[in-house]
């Protein structure tokens, strides 16, 4: 959710910059290629969730003829045993991400990369930039990392250069709008889609002190917070229970803070399938996040839709989409005495934790397809039908 000071000049430079109504199809004519240029679901994350889900919609929509090239495309055959190898892994898929943009991008007319940050964003979007612009295509670069600001100040002549090739910046948050603008670049905010058929909300009267979390394991998504902070729920509701949903390269630090602590009742599960996931929205009763950098965490908006609250630090965009003691609770980030007494005051107060669960559900509505559907087709009638759109804020 956009806060009241900011919402007109992001919604009206920004999200307002695209028409609500796309230019329809003239009967007749030929559908618009759109090629999207995303993980596939064999990395599971934010972006190839985000991918399939707006596959899936724009796929439905007969204006559209819609592709998918993933970056991390499977090697046929015996060649496949060369993606287990470690380094050797990267170069060959790689090669094979190369030569699959060069055989289909010449058959579409937007190519719509998307793209997260430092070595990621210049071994995925920058390849599909580069070779759009020589067949002469327009490109929509999908911008979904929280670490935006410190790619683009570190990264600046590489990272800024390269989105200044693009047609248009898409970001899927206020928070984004902002950090492009500061760095010259001006994009333009359309939110992430959630499966509000696949979260069924459920109604918790009164909570019981069954705790998720569903982040990668890395040191920025904050969980050694989340855990510090259950330590600390555990000292006033001993027999509560955490779920750590998840994997990545910190998962044996923080099994090993979880011994440290001596915490009971801590269940790290690994890597959930997309599909398995709500059981474990459903199990739970209150959501904790613990980010250091973010952007618009999916899990966030997921635990809206399924009727958990939410106590989380104020990481980058989050104070977009949680509003303190309006659609959840917010702490400083790295604050995890705070992050516990917030998670205390949800279960010693249920009125507050009905409250917060409805206001978040209403905050849903603005990440379905029918909230975001005419953004996305303006946008790309907007990449078909006229010159080059992105331009540089003067500073």
């Amino acid at each position: 959710m956009i806060r009241d000071g900011n919402s007109s000049e992001i919604l009206g430079t920004d999200i307002g910059a695209v028409s609500e109504h796309p230019v329809a199809t003239a009967p007749g004519s030929a559908p618009l290629r759109v090629l999207i240029v995303a993980p596939s679901m064999d990395i599971l994350g934010g972006q190839a969730v985000q991918a399939e889900r707006l596959l899936a919609h724009l796929r439905a929509e007969p204006s559209l003829k819609v592709g998918f090239l993933p970056i991390n495309p499977r090697l046929p055959g015996i060649l496949r045993k060369l993606q287990a190898i470690k380094y050797v892994r990267t170069v060959v898929t790689s090669i094979a991400y190369v030569a699959s943009l060069l055989v289909r991008v010449p058959g579409y007319d937007v190519v719509h990369t998307f793209s997260a940050s430092y070595f990621s964003f210049v071994l995925a979007p920058t390849p599909a930039i580069l070779i759009a612009r020589l067949y002469g295509k327009k490109v929509l670069l999908n911008y979904h990392s929280g670490e935006a600001n410190d790619h683009l100040t570190r990264w600046r002549r590489t990272a800024i250069a390269t989105c200044r090739i693009a047609d248009q910046i898409a970001v899927p948050s206020a928070y984004l709008v902002r950090v492009f603008a500061q760095h010259g670049l001006r994009a333009r905010a359309i939110f992430n889609i959630i499966g509000t058929d696949t979260f069924r909300f459920r109604a918790r009267r009164p909570l019981a002190p069954r705790f998720l979390s569903n982040r990668n394991l890395e040191t920025h998504y904050g969980v050694a917070c989340v855990l510090r902070a259950f330590a600390r729920i555990q000292e006033i509701f001993p027999a509560a229970l955490l779920t750590v949903a998840g994997d990545g390269s910190q998962r044996r630090a923080l099994e090993h803070l979880a011994s440290e602590l001596k915490l009971l009742n801590v269940d790290f599960t690994g890597q959930i399938e997309q599909t398995q996931i709500f059981s474990q929205y459903d199990a739970a009763d209150i959501y904790l996040n613990g980010s250091e950098i973010d952007n618009q965490p999916l899990s966030l908006l997921e635990a809206f839709a399924c009727g958990l609250p939410v106590a989380t630090t104020n990481a980058g965009g989050i104070p977009d989409i949680v509003i303190h003691e309006q659609t959840g609770l917010l702490v400083e980030r790295g604050d995890d005495q705070a992050l516990a007494r917030e998670a205390l005051r949800l279960l010693h107060d249920p009125d507050l934790a009905e409250r917060l669960t409805n206001q978040a559900r209403e905050e849903c509505r603005k990440y379905s397809w029918e909230a975001v559907r005419d953004q996305w087709l303006a946008l790309y009638q907007t990449l078909a039908g006229s010159g080059r759109q992105v331009d540089t804020i003067s500073k």
